[in-house]
């Protein structure tokens, strides 16, 4: 057993360090000064090794402290009538009977399963009980820890908080051993990330029962709660015998492991299939256009549908959206004033909806699975004239299925604030419309650019560099920042247009500079 669970540690530890180093291999700024022999730099493993472990702490103990702090103890606030304690138990029983179902561990079908048990040949009972016992011992601790510090505070007895983790992990067990029972009988393994119409129907039944029932003052009473969890716990115990008795763990993983590479599979195929068939022929006469002029204008007639379909579908429900506030406002005119102050002061806040209007990562997702993919091993595709000139006229089509949206919200911002009372200076219209559009300019550019000069997809059109995640988070958290700055309606007008024209000068420089060393297929 301890064998066992060595090499399976060891087994998921190296994929999680390769997968470290190799994401600091396509930083540009590390990579420089990263060994060529990375992989066998003994610093570098030490380094990464730490980083690992601190990231299985993470994974093991922080959705454990957000799960009682998110979904158990904060809706606590929200109830103004019932016992904190009862409540407490209530929600946290119901929740532990939908996470028994939807994650049992030994039916969820992964990657190092896969190697471990396909590839290496490891038993495969002695690895499942030593890897789910490594993930019951993990729920122990975790509970144990934060459902002392949450149900304390909650007003729970130290002997009912003792109870949760080992009615938890009763629960799961029961699951489990259920599922075992079910497959002797059926001889169909079923994985967990398959969930059915009726499993969907009770997690939503049970979902409306944990939070939904407190509001009608009906609530799971405190004794029952307790005899419930000691159900629970007894229940794990008699199932323990089930889990460590049954004998076709092989057969199981066998079937789960072979259906989960096929779905993978299946999956890649089905994106490719997707691509090709948003690709329309165009059999209208030829264009006058040559060079990358014409490459483009054949790339974007046959793309029209998915490049212009979403574009056109997000500007109808911002369209709707302005027509509901206008009306709001025609036949509630107490909320005029709040809607004129929200324009006036709020602009900023437009960014982060902005940023989730703009369609840069799917143009470019589309650039390069039915485009660059294949141009790109051609020499004269990298040439920097030739990456510039394409890369301006690239940047004017996302700029016109990305402006259609942004002119939408622009001109429905300026008649709201019209139809709300107005503004002292009429400039701010203009403002308001300008901005939306610059905004737009700039994701279109942005996005374009970090394609260009990052290009995160490899030959099987997969994300692979970890510089592109990050630089996508960054702009995200960046939006979000936006949120909370207060800013007059002109001030932040003025340094959208400047800002856009500065990023735009710099991307183009970066784009001819550095693209012909950066825009390739990744290995």
């Amino acid at each position: 057993m301890n064998k066992t669970f060595k090499i399976s540690y060891s087994l998921k530890n190296t994929y999680r360090v390769n997968t470290i180093l190799y994401s600091l291999k396509q930083i540009p700024l590390i990579r420089r000064i990263l060994p060529q022999e990375l992989y066998r730099d003994r610093d570098l493993k030490i380094f990464a090794n730490i980083v690992s472990g601190i990231l299985e702490f993470i994974k093991a103990f922080l959705g454990k402290f957000l799960y009682f702090l998110l979904m158990v103890t904060l809706p606590l606030l929200i109830y103004e009538t019932g016992e904190k304690r009862e409540i407490f138990l209530h929600i946290f029983i119901l929740l532990t009977l939908i996470g028994a179902w939807l994650n049992t561990y030994i039916f969820n079908p992964t990657k190092d399963k896969y190697y471990a048990l396909i590839l290496l040949g490891m038993d495969a009972k002695e690895y499942a009980l030593v890897t789910y016992s490594y993930e019951m011992l993990k729920i122990l601790i975790g509970y144990l820890v934060f459902g002392l510090i949450f149900g304390l505070n909650c007003g729970l007895l130290v002997w009912q908080c003792l109870m949760l983790p080992f009615a938890a992990a009763g629960m799961k067990l029961t699951v489990v051993s259920y599922a075992l029972w079910d497959y002797e009988r059926t001889k169909a393994a079923v994985s967990e990330n398959q969930v059915g119409a009726k499993e969907w129907i009770a997690i939503i039944v049970l979902l409306l029962a944990a939070y939904g029932l407190p509001f009608t003052g009906v609530v799971i009473s405190e004794t029952v709660s307790v005899v419930l969890l000691l159900c629970g716990i007894l229940a794990g115990l008699m199932s323990m015998q089930k889990i460590w008795r049954f004998k076709e763990y092989r057969e199981v993983y066998q079937q789960l492991l072979t259906e989960y590479m096929g779905q993978v599979a299946d999956a890649k195929r089905a994106v490719k299939r997707q691509s090709e068939k948003v690709i329309q022929i165009d059999n209208r006469q030829g264009s006058s256009r040559k060079g990358f002029e014409y490459l483009n204008e054949i790339f974007i007639r046959r793309h029209q549908k998915i490049l212009w379909k979403s574009s056109k579908r997000i500007a109808e429900i911002c369209l709707g959206v302005v027509c509901v506030l206008a009306l709001g406002i025609w036949f509630m005119p107490e909320y005029k004033e709040i809607v004129n102050r929200l324009v006036l002061t709020n602009l900023p806040s437009f960014a982060f909806v902005m940023y989730f209007v703009n369609r840069g990562t799917g143009f470019t997702n589309v650039l390069f699975m039915n485009c660059d993919h294949s141009l790109l091993t051609y020499s004269f595709y990298k040439r920097p004239e030739c990456i510039l000139r394409l890369f301006r006229i690239r940047l004017w089509e996302i700029m016109k299925v990305n402006l259609l949206p942004a002119a939408v919200i622009g001109a429905g911002l300026a008649l709201l604030l019209y139809l709300s009372g107005g503004t002292a200076e009429p400039v701010n219209y203009l403002v308001l419309i300008v901005s939306m559009l610059c905004i737009s300019m700039f994701f279109s550019v942005h996005y374009l650019t970090i394609y260009y000069l990052l290009q995160p997809y490899n030959a099987g059109t997969e994300i692979k560099s970890g510089t592109y995640r990050i630089v996508v988070t960054v702009t995200y958290f960046f939006c979000y920042y936006l949120m909370r700055l207060k800013m007059s309606t002109f001030a932040f007008g003025l340094g959208t247009v400047i800002f856009c024209v500065a990023y735009c000068i710099i991307a183009c420089a970066l784009v001819y500079k550095l693209a012909p060393k950066t825009f390739r297929i990744r290995a």
